[in-house]
C-alpha cells in the first residue's frame, strides 16, 4: 500500500555504552522509552511500524500530529530517568507491506534523524512548511546540510519548544559533510554621499558575479537571492544558511571626484572568520577599467583560497565603456525584475537608450528581446510583433557577443514561445546555462521546454536544481511550484506558494498558485475565494477573471461563470493589442463546454500564444486528452 505519511525516526544514544556500565540501568531506560514511544505515539494518532535495536520507526497521517507527539516524547523523557534520545521526521511517500516499510521518504527520514542530537528533534524543509503557522510549535533553522546517499542538500530545521536541545550549527556541521566552494557575493554597500553612486556599487557586484560564476570549481549563489539582503544588516551566519554556502563575499563602494575606494572582505560563513580584507584606492579615469581590474584582483585571491583545482580566472570584459548607458543598463534591470506588464515597458525604454548612447552593448540588446518576448508571451502584446522583435534584438545581441548567455537565452524564447523550435530553443539553453549556471530565466525556461514536451519529471528536477542555486528568486519559487503542479504534487506547490507569500502577502502571483494548487486537490470553494483575492488585487474590472471563471464553472455557478466571459469578452474590445483566448478556453473548460475550449485553444495556436504548449498540460485539461482534437494540436505545435 502506497501513501503518503510523516515518518518519525527515534534512536536512543548511549545505549551500547551504558549496557556495559550498567545493564540493569540500559534496560530500564530502554522500557521506560518503550512506554513512552507507544503511549504517546498512539496518543497523537501515530503508529509504530517497526523497532530496531535501540531505535524505532512511526508513521503518522499529520505532520502536526507527529512534531506534537516528538516535543511531548522528549520532554516527558526529560524526567528521571532521562533517557536520551534522537528524532528525526520527514514527509513523503512510503509503501507499505506488512511490517515494512519502502521510499525515499523513509531513508531521508533517516539520515535527518541521525543528523539530530540527544534531546532534539530536527524536520525536514517539507515539515517545516506544514508546522510553520502552528503557534505552539517553535523552531529554529539550521541550513542545508549535505547528507549520505541523498543527491540535493537539504534544508533542516530543529524544534526549539522548552526542554528541547537545539544545537549549534557548528555541533552538527561535524556529522556531514559542509558545503564547499560555494560562494555568495553580497550587494557592495555604497558609501557615497550621491544616491546616484548607488549603480556603480551595484555595478561592481554585478562584474564580480559574472567573473566569479565562470571560474571552474566554485558555486556562486545567483544575483537574485544576494540582493534578496540588499540593504539588510542581517547576520553573515544567517545568510550562508540561507544560501547554502561556505563562504561570503562583501564590500563597499565609496566614490567622490576622480576616486574610489572599494574595500572587499571574505568570510567564512561557519565562524564569522575574516579571511582576508583589502582596500583599493584608485584614479575614476574609466571605472569599467577599475571594475574590471578589481574583479581579477578579488576573483584570485579567492582562488587562493578556495582550492578549486583551476588556477587562474578568466578575466571578463564589459563590452559597455559609457557610464550614462550603463547607468540606463542598471536601470532598465531594476523595471525589468519587477514583471509588470508597465514596469516591462520602462525596461525597455531604459534598454534602448543605454543602446542608442553605447550600439555595441550586446547585453541591453539581449535584454529587450527578452523584455518583448515576456511581453508577448504574456498576452501583453500581439504575439507576431513581439517576438519579431524580440528576433531582431536577439540576432544583434548574438553578432556582438555570441559567449553572453543572455542573448541565448533571448534567442531561445521566442523559439520556445512563438516558433515551437523545441530542440534548436533547448541547445541554447543548456550552452547559455553552461555559460552562466546561475542564470534564473535559463532554467526557468528550460523547465517550461520540458513541460511542452510532456517530461515532466525532468522539469520538476531542472527546477529543483535551480532553487538550490537560487533559493530566493521568487521567478524560480514560482515556477518550481507551476511544475509540480504539472506533476500533480499539489501539496509541494501549495508550499511554494506559501514561500512566495511569506515575501509578500499580496503577491498575485502566489495566491494564483495557491489557488490552482488548492483547486486541483477538490476544494474549489477554497481555491474561489483564492481567485477573488486575485481578482480585487488587480484592482481592475476586467482583468485577473481566467482563474476566477474556471472556478465559478466547477462549482455549477454557471452565471458568474458566464459574467467572467462576458467581461473577458469586452475586454478583448477595449484592447485590441492583448490576447486573452487562453484565458476564455480556460473558463470555457470549467464550464466543461468542450467545443468552446478547443475553439480557444486552436485561436491559441493561430496566434501562436507561445505558453498554449504548456498550459494545455495543466491537469484540468487530462479531461480533453482523450479527444482526437487534442492530439491536432500538438501536432499543429510540432510536439
Amino acid at each position: 500500500m502506497r501513501q503518503l505519511a510523516a515518518i518519525l525516526f527515534a534512536d536512543m544514544t548511549g545505549y551500547t555504552a551504558l549496557m556495559q556500565e550498567n545493564e540493569q540501568l540500559a534496560r530500564t531506560k530502554r522500557q521506560r522509552l518503550k512506554d513512552v514511544l507507544e503511549e504517546t505515539i498512539a496518543r497523537f494518532h501515530g503508529k509504530i511500524l517497526q523497532y530496531y535495536g535501540d531505535g524505532s520507526l512511526s508513521i503518522f497521517n499529520s505532520a502536526i500530529d507527529s512534531v506534537h507527539a516528538a516535543i511531548e516524547i522528549q520532554q516527558q523523557l526529560l524526567q528521571h530517568p532521562r533517557v536520551d534520545l534522537r528524532i528525526g521526521i520527514h514527509t513523503g511517500d512510503v509503501t507499505i507491506e506488512e511490517a515494512s516499510i519502502y521510499g525515499d521518504g523513509v531513508n531521508l527520514a533517516s539520515r535527518i534523524e541521525s543528523l539530530a542530537v540527544p534531546g532534539g528533534v530536527f524536520v525536514s524543509e517539507k515539515v517545516y512548511d506544514e508546522i510553520r503557522n502552528q503557534q505552539h510549535i517553535q523552531t529554529r533553522e539550521m541550513g542545508y546540510f549535505e547528507l549520505k546517499n541523498i543527491k540535493q542538500p537539504i534544508r533542516v530545521f530543529a524544534i526549539a519548544n522548552n526542554g528541547i536541545v537545539v544545537p549549534g550549527r557548528h555541533e552538527v556541521r561535524g556529522k556531514t559533510a559542509a558545503p564547499v566552494n560555494r560562494l555568495a557575493v553580497l550587494p557592495f554597500v555604497n558609501m557615497s554621499a550621491d544616491p546616484e553612486n548607488e549603480y556603480f556599487s551595484d555595478g561592481i557586484t554585478e562584474e564580480l558575479l559574472n567573473t566569479l560564476t565562470r571560474v571552474d570549481g566554485l558555486q556562486v549563489t545567483s544575483r537574485t537571492s544576494a540582493f534578496a539582503f540588499k540593504g539588510k544588516n542581517d547576520d553573515i551566519r544567517d545568510i550562508a544558511i540561507q544560501l547554502n554556502v561556505d563562504k561570503i563575499l562583501e564590500g563597499s563602494v565609496r566614490k567622490a571626484g576622480n576616486r574610489v575606494r572599494i574595500t572587499a572582505q571574505l568570510i567564512n560563513a561557519a565562524d564569522g572568520f575574516h579571511i582576508w580584507s583589502e582596500t583599493y584606492d584608485r584614479k575614476l579615469d574609466d571605472i569599467f577599467e577599475v571594475q574590471d581590474e578589481i574583479s581579477g584582483i578579488i576573483a584570485n585571491k579567492l582562488k587562493e583560497n578556495l582550492s578549486a583545482p583551476q588556477k587562474t580566472v578568466p578575466a571578463i570584459k564589459s563590452s559597455v565603456k559609457n557610464i550614462t548607458a550603463y547607468t540606463h543598463y542598471l536601470k532598465g534591470l531594476h523595471f525589468r525584475n519587477k514583471l509588470t506588464p508597465a514596469d516591462l515597458r520602462k525596461a525597455i525604454e531604459c534598454f534602448k537608450e543605454a543602446i542608442s548612447l553605447e550600439p555595441g552593448y550586446a547585453q541591453a540588446y539581449a535584454m529587450v528581446a527578452m523584455v518583448y518576448s515576456y511581453l508577448g508571451s504574456m498576452g501583453q502584446m500581439i504575439p507576431h510583433t513581439a517576438f519579431e522583435i524580440a528576433h531582431q534584438y536577439a540576432d544583434k545581441a548574438l553578432e556582438l557577443d555570441n559567449t553572453v548567455s543572455e542573448a541565448l537565452i533571448a534567442k531561445a524564447m521566442p523559439c520556445i514561445l512563438y516558433d515551437w523550435k523545441w530542440q534548436e530553443a533547448h541547445d541554447m539553453l543548456q550552452k547559455a546555462i553552461q555559460l552562466n549556471p546561475t542564470s534564473a530565466e535559463g532554467y526557468d525556461l528550460l523547465g517550461f521546454y520540458y513541460i511542452a514536451t510532456n517530461q515532466k519529471a525532468q522539469a520538476v528536477k531542472t527546477l529543483e536544481d535551480a532553487e538550490q542555486i537560487d533559493p530566493l528568486s521568487t521567478t524560480i519559487i514560482k515556477s518550481l511550484g507551476m511544475m509540480y503542479v504539472f506533476s500533480e504534487r499539489f501539496d509541494d506547490a501549495i508550499r511554494q506558494a506559501e514561500k512566495l507569500l511569506e515575501m509578500n502577502p499580496e503577491m498575485r502571483s502566489g495566491i494564483e498558485l495557491k489557488a490552482w494548487a488548492t483547486g486541483m486537490k477538490g476544494d474549489w470553494q477554497s481555491a474561489l475565494t483564492l481567485f477573488e483575492e486575485v481578482q480585487r488585487l488587480t484592482n481592475h474590472p476586467l482583468k485577473g477573471l481566467m482563474g476566477l471563471g474556471h472556478a465559478y464553472g466547477r462549482l455549477g455557478m454557471i452565471d458568474k461563470a458566464m459574467d467572467c466571459i462576458h467581461r473577458l469578452e469586452q475586454r478583448q474590445q477595449e484592447e485590441p493589442d492583448v490576447v486573452i483566448d487562453g484565458d476564455l478556453a480556460a473558463v470555457w473548460l470549467g464550464i466543461e463546454d468542450l467545443d468552446k475550449t478547443f475553439y480557444y485553444l486552436n485561436q491559441c495556436v493561430d496566434k501562436r500564444m507561445g505558453p498554449v504548449a504548456c498550459f494545455m498540460e495543466y491537469p484540468p485539461y487530462k479531461k480533453i486528452k482523450q479527444d482526437p482534437r487534442f492530439e491536432a494540436l500538438k501536432t499543429r505545435m510540432g510536439i
